[in-house]
């Protein structure tokens, strides 16, 4: 089933308390499409500068179910560029520089072809651009967003707009704190899905996430990883892995009851494990099936009860 992903391509520079690694592909839709491919083939929409490298467009090639015919590299145009620097608690960084590049400039226009898209993830961007591309995709049956601190200080009322035609939003448990000023998960999510979303998965780092449905509520644990080298795009691989496993399971109704999405966290949980253990996304692209279906069979043993 066609899913399709509209964020950032960038290029990150990243510290770690051991490691550095200078001027690596990056960015939500990059790391999206790279851990959903391993269900189901992902149409890629963003846009990039004339510095995006040969080198960089090569690491697409890496993932075969990754359609990157919405990749716009302009001329004249720098790619977006970010750094980071983690701390000796990894769960905590601090942003060096952020260069907006191609991010200041006019959105990507999907492709035609990308119309019949029946599955949406609109990664963090601001959001009258995710409400302008979720209008390109009539023919979708499941539409998820993702947003950040930025957009719920400065773009309420356009976010609250957004929140009214989607169906599920990620947010980590300080963003659910931000929109709804409830400090607990559950609450902040229920209040949430008083906005319009019929789910709402608050991502809580190495602590797992909870998922607040209009049919209950559930919580999962983070996969216990001994191998952490860089945490840099968890989240996305996180939301990729969900969303491709729904695309690649519920083809046919989009089907997003509460045991279809617990089950799709608990994937997207297991591809995230993987992304963390390199920069970039070395790792993702020397992982095989088999060894995230390893995983997800261990992942199972741990969380049975």
């Amino acid at each position: 089933m066609s899913l399709i992903v509209t964020g950032t391509i960038g290029i990150d520079t990243v510290h770690t308390p051991t490691a550095k690694a200078e001027e690596v592909l990056g960015g939500s839709c990059t790391y999206f499409a790279a851990a959903a491919s391993f269900f189901t083939q992902v149409r890629l929409v963003a846009a990039a500068g004339e510095d995006f490298r040969g080198d960089y467009q090569a690491v697409f090639k890496k993932f075969p179910n990754v359609d990157v015919d919405g990749l716009e590299v302009r001329k004249g145009s720098k790619t977006f560029r970010w750094g980071g620097k983690y701390l000796d608690d990894m769960n905590q960084r601090e942003t060096l520089f952020t260069e907006l590049g191609v991010l200041g400039e006019k959105p990507p226009t999907p492709p035609a072809k990308y119309r019949d898209s029946r599955f949406v993830f609109l990664a963090n961007s601001h959001p009258s651009v995710q409400l302008d591309l979720l209008q390109s995709f009539p023919q979708r049956v499941i539409a998820v967003a993702d947003t950040m601190n930025l957009w719920i200080e400065s773009t309420r009322a356009e976010l609250t707009k957004l929140l009214g035609k989607i169906d599920g939003l990620v947010v980590n448990d300080e963003e659910a704190r931000m929109l709804t000023g409830k400090r607990n998960p559950f609450t902040a999510g229920r209040a949430i899905l008083d906005m319009g979303p019929s789910f709402v998965v608050v991502k809580k780092g190495e602590h797992g996430c909870v998922l607040v449905h209009r049919q209950g509520l559930a919580a999962l644990p983070a996969y216990p990883c001994e191998k952490v080298i860089d945490p840099t795009g968890a989240g996305d691989s996180f939301a990729g892995g969900m969303m491709g496993h729904l695309a690649a399971s519920h083809t046919k109704d989009g089907r997003i009851d509460l045991p279809a999405i617990q089950q799709a966290l608990a994937h997207g949980t297991v591809i995230a494990s993987f992304t963390i253990e390199s920069f970039s996304l070395d790792r993702l692209a020397s992982l095989t099936k088999a060894e995230v279906a390893k995983r997800y069979n261990e992942f199972q043993s741990v969380v049975k009860v």
